[in-house]
Parts: C-alpha cells; structure tokens; sequence
C-alpha cells in the first residue's frame, strides 16, 4: 500500500517510519527543506530512542523515503495521513489549525483519483468534517474519504507504543475507506490489537479525553502528596494501595513537578474550549490544569522555604530538563517554570540533561550554565534538584556527588532515591509525598 504522510515531526516521523516496517511503501512530506535534507542524511529532528535505527533500516529497504514535494509525492497515494502541529492558538487556547486546514487544501488541488486522508493531528471535534469541506470546496470532481485516526504514542516509547497498542481508534464512515484501513492495520489486528470503529466525532473526542483524564490523574496525585507530607503519610504506600483498586489502576499515580510535553497542556486548554463553545461544563479539566501550574509553583517555593536568603547567590544545579526521560522535548516541562523563577530571586543556576540540552538552550535564560558531565555540573553547588527521571541519575555515586557539594541539599521531585540512604548519606533530603526526617 502507497502511504503519504504530511508532517514530519513527532507524530509523522514515528508513524511513517513504523508503517514503512508494516511493509507499506511510504514518503513522508515536509515543508521544511532543510528538515528533509537532514533526513535524508540520517540526521533525526527529534531524539526518541530506536527511531534512528529504524528510519535507516526501512530507508535501506527502500520503503521509506523524504520530500519536500507534496505534489509529486500524493500522486499515487492510496492513503495520505496528515499529522502536522496543532498547538495552542495565542491568547484564546484553541487549537491552531491553519496548518491542517493548509494542507487540506493543498492536497485537494493536487489529487486526481480516489485517495483516503486520515487526520492523525490532534484536532477538536468537527476537525474531519472540516478537512472534508476544504476538499470539495477546492476540487468539487475529486473522490475521496476522510477519516480521524488519532495516535497515543508516549515520547520516550513512541516505536513500542505504535507497534504494540493498547487499541486502534478509527472514526470512519464508508465502507471503502473501513476496507483501506483494515488492510493498512492488518499486521497488528494479527496480533488481536482491538481495533474500534466509530463515527468521526467519536474518535475525536476519545482523543482528547484520553489525555484530560490522564493529566487530571497527574494532578489528583500531586495534590494527595502534598496532603501527605503535611500528615506524615507517604505517597508511595498510598499510591501503590491506590493502585491495585483494579478501577483506579497504577499508571500516573506518581507524584512530579507538574506535567509537561507536547499533549497533555495544550490538549486539556483545548478541551475546556471546546466545551465552553458547546454549553457544557468542564470544571474537573479546568481544576487538574490549574492544579498543575500551582504545583510548578510549589516546587519553587519548596526550593526557596528550604534555603531561606535566595539573594544569597545560592548554585542551584537542575539534573533533568525535558519533561520526561528518553526525549528532548521542553515543551511546557517543569524546568521552564521553576528555574527563570530562581534566576529571578538571584540564584545561580547550572543545569544537565543526557539529550535536552540542545533544546534547552533556546528555551532557558541566557545566564544558565549547561553541563555536558553530569558531575562537572554538581561541583560547587549548594543544592541539586532533580526534575526528570533519567536512569543516568539513578546510577549517579552519590558520594561523589555530596564530595563535589559546597552544601548539601537534595530536592527529588521525582522521588527516585532512597529517603533512608540519602540522610545516612548525610544529604538534606526533600522528596515528595513523605515527610521530611530532619
């Protein structure tokens, strides 16, 4: 099967990379000239881990391939998947969808014969209805279907997330493009991956939903943690018994400086919107985004309660900058928020991170100093805090690193050591959700 797809960033990049190892023929577009160059060239524009050896193996094959033509490229598409940004409209919150809409109608000016276009683009209900509008508005004789297929892939495990899924979500309403899809996705539906068909709406929302509850889950965990430390409970034990309530489950229930990347912010904005433009409420949405921006405050005021005279010129060195490990992505992390905060009260900042800090450095203040050597970037500090939980950090020495120390504070905003062992150690110890033993 002849696949196009439009956009080749996170979601497009993964996804025309992992059908090309289902065994379609796919050419994945960009606008970007440079970004395809670099494509070409084996040069990732974004670092998720197996994706390199991936892209290079069906490159290889012949089944992958780059351009920056989509006009050429579409010519012999059977399915064209457009999976372009849609980020937050400035100023109202709204997803922006000048790029899906663009690209909408520069495939409908360049298609000749039936082809099916599947929105893999996170967009608001009515999104496909859009897209199907655009089409006959722009090429009134062509013959084609639109259909929503949203992605759930976690950064970090993209490739497992697309190969191995929990489920497949097609909204789809012909009968011809049901049998395109079916093929398309007949290597997983092998593997009893359930696959759901409903109407376009339908798929859109569960899209959206999805993200809203697992951030609401985030926000509602970061709240009983703090409740925790104020009552001597730990976080851990209660999260656990949480946990095995088969109803609840375990996943998201670990507390953190507040959720971050490319999803989950910009698509609970989009929801509250889309459901103040319908009449509906949406306080548990708006409550878990509002919980999350005050516990990115939170942790500054932690950091400043803790080491009292910020004025002081403390060295403050951040280990993690990303908003999860085993990517590069800064969009909305925690780091963004806290550190310009400190840098403010006057504090000297350094920072480290195993694949962020390219990214990083066009976010962060000009003053922060980066640190390829995780331990050059300790030296001399008065505390460390720990904002992503990479397993370069879980294996640190931590006697080398309280040795390398002006002071000896240690803020785990991710809670991946030891409680006991860090004070025997003889670090002041912060984590979250568990009382303090000093």
């Amino acid at each position: 099967m002849n696949l196009v797809v439009v956009g080749s960033g996170y979601v497009g990049l993964v996804s025309g990379a992992c059908f090309a190892e289902l065994g379609s023929s796919v050419i994945c577009v960009d606008s970007d000239k440079e970004k395809v160059r670099n494509l070409k060239n084996m040069i990732m524009p974004i670092y998720e881990p197996g994706l390199e050896e991936l892209v290079n193996k069906n490159v290889s094959s012949g089944n992958l391939k780059f351009s920056d033509n989509l006009q050429k490229s579409i010519q012999n598409a059977d399915i064209i998947f457009i999976a372009v940004g849609t980020p937050s409209r400035p100023g109202d919150g709204h997803a922006d969808l000048r790029y899906v809409h663009q690209v909408s109608r520069e495939i409908s000016e360049n298609i000749s014969k039936y082809v099916l276009i599947v929105n893999k683009s996170t967009a608001p209900v009515g999104t496909v209805k859009q897209i199907s509008r655009i089409i006959k508005e722009t090429n009134k004789e062509i013959n084609f279907d639109v259909a929503s297929n949203p992605e759930f892939l976690r950064e970090g495990s993209a490739i497992d997330d697309f190969m191995n899924p929990d489920r497949i979500i097609l909204g789809v309403e012909s009968e011809r493009a049901s049998k395109l899809l079916d093929e398309l996705y007949k290597p997983l539906s092998d593997n009893d991956v359930p696959i759901i068909y409903t109407n376009h709406e339908s798929a859109e929302v569960i899209k959206y939903a999805s993200n809203a509850f697992l951030a609401t889950k985030i926000s509602f965990i970061n709240e009983i943690s703090n409740l925790c430390e104020k009552v001597g409970a730990d976080i851990k034990s209660v999260s656990k018994g949480m946990g095995l309530d088969p109803r609840i489950g375990d996943q998201f229930l670990k507390p953190g400086p507040g959720y971050g990347g490319s999803c989950f912010p910009k698509d609970t904005n989009a929801l509250v919107k889309i459901c103040q433009e319908n009449g509906v409420s949406s306080r548990v949405v708006q409550a878990a985004i509002e919980a999350n921006s005050a516990q990115k405050s939170f942790m500054v005021n932690k950091i400043r309660t803790t080491l009292n005279d910020l004025n002081d010129k403390k060295k403050i060195t951040f280990l993690g900058l990303t908003f999860k490990p085993d990517t590069d992505d800064m969009r909305d992390s925690a780091s963004l928020s806290i550190i310009p905060t400190l840098i403010d009260n006057g504090v000297d900042i350094r920072a480290h991170d195993p694949q962020g800090l390219k990214e990083a450095k066009l976010y962060l203040p000009k003053t922060v100093k980066f640190y390829e050597d995780v331990y050059e970037s300790i030296h001399g500090s008065d505390a460390i805090v720990i904002l992503t939980e990479w397993q370069e950090y879980y294996e640190l020495d931590m006697q080398k690193v309280l040795s390398l120390m002006h002071s000896n504070y240690l803020f785990d905003f991710r809670n991946i050591f030891n409680q006991n062992q860090m004070i025997e150690y003889g670090f002041k110890y912060f984590s979250l959700g568990r009382k303090w033993k000093f």
